[in-house]
Order: structure tokens, then C-alpha cells, then sequence
């Protein structure tokens, strides 16, 4: 079930249950506001299953919903931004909201550290939906001329960071370029028209290098390896014990049909296989494969 809630104020909120949700100031609605800008019966939601409804009550420039103005009607759905007057409300699921509650606390906050020089060096910590501008309404407001009353807003959706463009007048930028919706990094600069920033938060786990433990050679094959070279070099020397005869040319000695070389190095290569195999169980019982 999603909730409509208060983004300053989360105890003001109504479940999105009933076929009509009203909002208002009057005490009759459903969601009563105590704020002056809010009309008695300021808009009222249409609940159809999973799909809602939204209806302007209040008249043009009343209702706007992600930072678009409403005239009519509009759909809404999960984690919509909804602006009512000078009240700002978000459709929400509450499970999934503490879900994402809990996993922000186990992690680094992101926050803006300011590079004006009026500034400079202050850390602005950013909620999971945090409006920047000029009006006191926002949630990071500067009293700077050209920023507009609600020039952009900080998102942190399933950890990471994005800002959204709010129809500034004098733009938002991310790395000097012009960006209506992106997603910010660790490091980045972000600017709003020319109140900069550097973006403080958790790093990407691309950008972290894994280290793999070192694999040590077992004694046994080692000692494998060396019975191998000393083999090798026997089997060298084995060969190089050849006759000449009295033209220089090579003759090996005989014996019984067979040659003393020939045998020798059958059993030279079953030696090796017995040696290479009790080495590779050695080895395989030290890394638990058997």
C-alpha cells in the first residue's frame, strides 16, 4: 500500500487506500494541511487498485507534481514529488522506505562541501530528498539572487546520488555541463549557476580494487618440481653416453635386442608420474579439494 506523506513532517501522511482521498485545509479532508497557502479542498487523489489519480481542486499554479504544474488531472506513482502551495508531499511505500532507511545508515552520508568564497569549506548534508534554492521552504536554502526559489533537487535512490533540474532559470551543472536529470558521483562538482560545490559521499565499488590473497606452492610440489629438473638433467646425461666409430659416426650399445638408454628412460618417466602424482594429492588435501 503507498502512503502520501510530508516531507518535512512524515506524521502528517494518509494511507492511499480509499476510492477518494481528500487534502485540504478543512478538517473534513482526509489529509487536513495547516498552512495558508493550502485551500480548503485543495486536491483530492483517485484510488483504482494500484493506479491513482490526481485532481487540482485549487486552480492554476496550486498543484505540481515533480516539479510540473497540474491544471487538470495527472497519474501519480511511488516515490512522486508532489507540491501543493508551499507544501511538499511524496507518494511513497512505507516497507520500502525503511528498507532504504536502514541500508543509508549503514553507509556514508552524502553531503555538498561548498567552493564559494562566501561559503567555503561548509558541508550540507543531503536527505534522501533534499530541495536546493532560494526560498525558505527548501531544505538548502541560499539567499543568493540568482538562484531561483526552487532551483533543483537532490536525489539518493537506493544509495546513489542524482540531481534533478526544477525549470531553473539559471541553470544546474554537473563538471561544467548543463544536466536537467543526472546521476552524481564521489568528487564531482556541482554547481547551481555559479554556487559550486564538490560532492561528498560513498565511493562506487567499481571503482575499489579487490585484493586476492597470495597462494603459497605447497613444500610437496616444489619438491616435485626440483625431482622433475634433476630427472631432466639425468636423462641429458643418459643420452650424451654414446660410442663412435672410426668414421665419427654415433652408435648406440645394445643388450639382449633392447637399448640400455631405452630402458632406463621407461622407468625415468613412470618414476616421474609416481612422483607428479602423490605431489598433486598432496597438494589438492592442502587447498581442501579432497
Amino acid at each position: 500500500m503507498l502512503k502520501l506523506c510530508d516531507v518535512k513532517d512524515a506524521t502528517q501522511s494518509v494511507w492511499l487506500v480509499a476510492p477518494k482521498v481528500t487534502i485540504g485545509r478543512g478538517n473534513q479532508c482526509d489529509l487536513t494541511l495547516a498552512d495558508a497557502s493550502i485551500a480548503k479542498l485543495h486536491a483530492e487523489i483517485l484510488v483504482d487498485g494500484e493506479e491513482l489519480e490526481l485532481r487540482n481542486l485549487a486552480g492554476k499554479g496550486q498543484v505540481a507534481v515533480n516539479g510540473k504544474p497540474v491544471e487538470g488531472s495527472c497519474k501519480l506513482q511511488r516515490n512522486d514529488r508532489v507540491q501543493l502551495g508551499e507544501r511538499n508531499l511524496a507518494v511513497v511505500d512505507p516497507k520500502i522506505t525503511r528498507l532504504k532507511a536502514a541500508g543509508a545508515s549503514a553507509n556514508a552520508a552524502w553531503a555538498l562541501r561548498a567552493n564559494h568564497p562566501a561559503i567555503v569549506g561548509r558541508v550540507f548534508p543531503v536527505r534522501e530528498t533534499s530541495v536546493v534554492g532560494r526560498s525558505d521552504e527548501c531544505d538548502l536554502t541560499f539567499s543568493m539572487s540568482h538562484l531561483s526559489r526552487r532551483h533543483a533537487r537532490l536525489e539518493v535512490r537506493e544509495g546513489l546520488l542524482f540531481v534533478v533540474d526544477l525549470g531553473s532559470a539559471n541553470g544546474t551543472y554537473l563538471n561544467n555541463q548543463r544536466v536537467t536529470e543526472c546521476r552524481v558521483r564521489r568528487g564531482d562538482e556541482l554547481r547551481f549557476d555559479s554556487l559550486s560545490f564538490s560532492v561528498v559521499g560513498p565511493a562506487d565499488d567499481i571503482d575499489k580494487t579487490t585484493v586476492r590473497q597470495a597462494v603459497t606452492m605447497p613444500d610437496t610440489v616444489r619438491q616435485s618440481a626440483a625431482l622433475d629438473q634433476a630427472m631432466q638433467r639425468s636423462r641429458v646425461k643418459e643420452s650424451g653416453k654414446v660410442s663412435y666409430s672410426s668414421d665419427s659416426a654415433p652408435s648406440q650399445k645394445y643388450a639382449g635386442g633392447s637399448t640400455t638408454a631405452g630402458g632406463s628412460g621407461w622407468i625415468w618417466v613412470a618414476a616421474l608420474v609416481a612422483a607428479a602424482a602423490v605431489a598433486g594429492y598432496f597438494w589438492a588435501q592442502g587447498q581442501g579439494l579432497v
